[in-house]
Parts: structure tokens; C-alpha cells; sequence
């Protein structure tokens, strides 16, 4: 499968396991139940969160994490928006943060400012064209986790 990350189409390494079947090789991505229920030392783990999950449940572990994945259910659900950006600039989380889930492209300009920077574009939606996203806005006026300077103060 093919993400987006830091602005560019890579292939995923990584597996989302929902707890059914053998547990897979390699880099894994679970929820928080699972994680909390078994043992996953020596493996690199990521960490899906759902809209209602309690970032205050996982604060102290940030560091075990690899990756955290954010659900978007559905694609009018925005308390992603919020997680990633408490994740970003109030618990200093500095590895990847990835949206998936109902995820298109009018959403990635947005998620990237909250302080998302990988994308599980939904089924179905044109990769290639999602990374143009991007470029759909040429400045940033206000700050925000991938900007700190508000523009009136830019050079």
C-alpha cells in the first residue's frame, strides 16, 4: 500500500492488526486496547487512536510509540484535528503522526497545519493527486505546528 508522508508517496511498512489471527512480522499498528492488553515489547509499535480515546491515557508513554495513526471515521469527524495537535505542540511528540480512515485530499492541507505528516489516502481517491493538496494554499497566514511566526511578523 502506498501513504503519503513528509510530502512525498512512499510504500508502508507498516500493518494495521485488529487483534484476530497471528500477530504479524514486522512494524505493527494496534489500538489502544490491544496495546494495553498485550505484550508488545521488542517490536516497533504504532498506536491507533479513535476520536473518543483519552490522549491523557498514553501521555507518559509517547515514547514507546513508533508512529500514532488517528482515525477519521468519518470524514465531518474533526477531534483528529485537535489529538494531533495536542500530541505535536503540547506533549512534544516528534515522530509520525498519520490520519487514516476517511481521509481525501481537502482534508490534507488542514490535517498537515495540525501537525499530521503521513496520509492513508481513503480507497478509491487518486494518490498522486492528493499530494497536490499541498500546494493548494501559497501562505500561511496564522501559526500552527508547521508554522510558528504568524505572517505580519515574516521577513
Amino acid at each position: 500500500m502506498q501513504i503519503i508522508k513528509d510530502k512525498a508517496i512512499i510504500e508502508d511498512n507498516w500493518v494495521h492488526y485488529c487483534g484476530e489471527g497471528d500477530l504479524p512480522e514486522g512494524n505493527i499498528i494496534v489500538s489502544l486496547d490491544l496495546w494495553q492488553e498485550m505484550d508488545l515489547s521488542g517490536r516497533n509499535i504504532g498506536l491507533q487512536l479513535e476520536p473518543d480515546d483519552m490522549l491523557s491515557d498514553i501521555k507518559d508513554d509517547l515514547h514507546h510509540f513508533d508512529l500514532i495513526a488517528i482515525n477519521f471515521p468519518t470524514f465531518a469527524d474533526g477531534r483528529g484535528y485537535s489529538m494531533a495537535k495536542i500530541l505535536r505542540d503540547r506533549l512534544g511528540y516528534k515522530k509520525e503522526i498519520r490520519a487514516v480512515g476517511d481521509v481525501m485530499r481537502d482534508q490534507l492541507f488542514y490535517l498537515q497545519r495540525c501537525g499530521f505528516n503521513a496520509f492513508e489516502i481513503k480507497a478509491g481517491r487518486d494518490i498522486v493527486d492528493a499530494l497536490e493538496a499541498f500546494e493548494d494554499f501559497s501562505v500561511k497566514y496564522q501559526t500552527s505546528s508547521d508554522e510558528d511566526v504568524p505572517l505580519y511578523r515574516r521577513q
